[in-house]
């Protein structure tokens, strides 16, 4: 990030009290993080003494860190690479959506001090399609990425209603490793797989919704793409592209050239930053002023 504070971050700034409750970021590193101004902006807005601070954390005192949020006073944080799954060992409880993607991105400090681990990507992801008026609820979706990222909206989806997802990834092994571990727990779902370079064809014209979960397109390889050049997508379809940096990256470019619909993953970013702000706080997250922060951000990187 510039060393110049953009507006965004100047408004988010509040002074600290004798009283502020203090949230974070778990990570390593945090530094390029954009959740500190986000998180700020929304505590500004509603008026809460609070503050979200970076939490620096190498790998080797991950346990001690976690074990420190309560005695701390912390009210909770959120955990971002390469603890997601490092962090669990060390939680009391666990939701049943951090069980089944086998992943934290949020902790809460409970009222008696123990710890709640929760992932908010999957929640978040179905939040943004929402408010872009997309129901998952009866789609058939396929999904390109069998990852951490693509288990978190797998998940999603398939409690959100999909009528079947399909997964197509490099190799096979891993998104059948995906499917063996979701689909029990979804049953009302069918969960497929397929190669990416040779199933495409075959299943991309069926799917209602296309979900890009790798991280091709992302800066700075800007120039690549999961979808093959040749193969279109077809008019009416949604594609939505879980890389936000750049907003418009070749994949949404291809779908919008094809008479697709593009959405960008800006707003899963913010969604599931504000579900997590909605389980520490209980309040209802100003999701304006946490877009504002997000958008005076990537202005002034330019």
């Amino acid at each position: 990030m510039s060393q110049t504070s953009t507006a965004g971050e100047r408004d988010s700034h509040r002074a600290i009290s004798g009283k502020t409750t203090v949230v974070g970021l778990i990570g390593w590193p945090v530094s390029h993080s954009i959740s500190p101004p986000m998180h700020n902006a929304a505590f500004a807005a509603l008026g809460l003494d609070w503050c979200y601070v970076p939490l620096p954390v190498p790998p080797e005192r991950i346990g001690a860190a976690v074990a420190g949020l309560p005695a701390l006073g912390l009210r909770g944080a959120n955990v971002t690479v390469p603890h997601k799954q490092a962090v669990m060992p060390y939680l009391d409880r666990l939701t049943d959506a951090a069980q089944a993607i086998g992943a934290v991105n949020t902790i809460a400090v409970e009222a008696d001090g123990s710890l709640l681990g929760d992932n908010t990507d999957a929640p978040g992801f179905i939040a943004d399609l929402r408010s872009h008026g997309v129901d998952p609820a009866g789609q058939r979706i396929l999904v390109l990425g069998a990852g951490g990222s693509a288990r978190a909206v797998v998940y999603g989806l398939a409690a959100a209603g999909a009528a079947s997802i399909t997964i197509a990834n490099r190799t096979l092994d891993r998104a059948q490793a995906l499917v063996a571990a979701l689909q029990p727990q979804m049953a009302a779902c069918p969960l497929h797989v397929c190669r990416h370079a040779d199933g495409l064809p075959v299943v991309a014209g069926q799917a209602d919704l296309i979900v890009n979960c790798t991280s091709l397109g992302m800066t700075p390889n800007t120039e690549t793409s999961p979808w093959p050049d040749g193969l279109p997508f077809r008019a009416g379809q949604v594609v939505y592209d879980l890389v936000y940096n750049p907003p418009q990256t070749r994949l949404l470019q291809q779908a919008a050239q094809s008479g697709a619909r593009a959405i960008g993953g800006l707003g899963m970013l913010i969604w599931q930053g504000a579900i997590a702000f909605e389980r520490w706080t209980g309040a209802p997250p100003p999701i304006q002023p946490m877009t504002d922060a997000v958008t005076a951000i990537f202005a002034a990187r330019g």
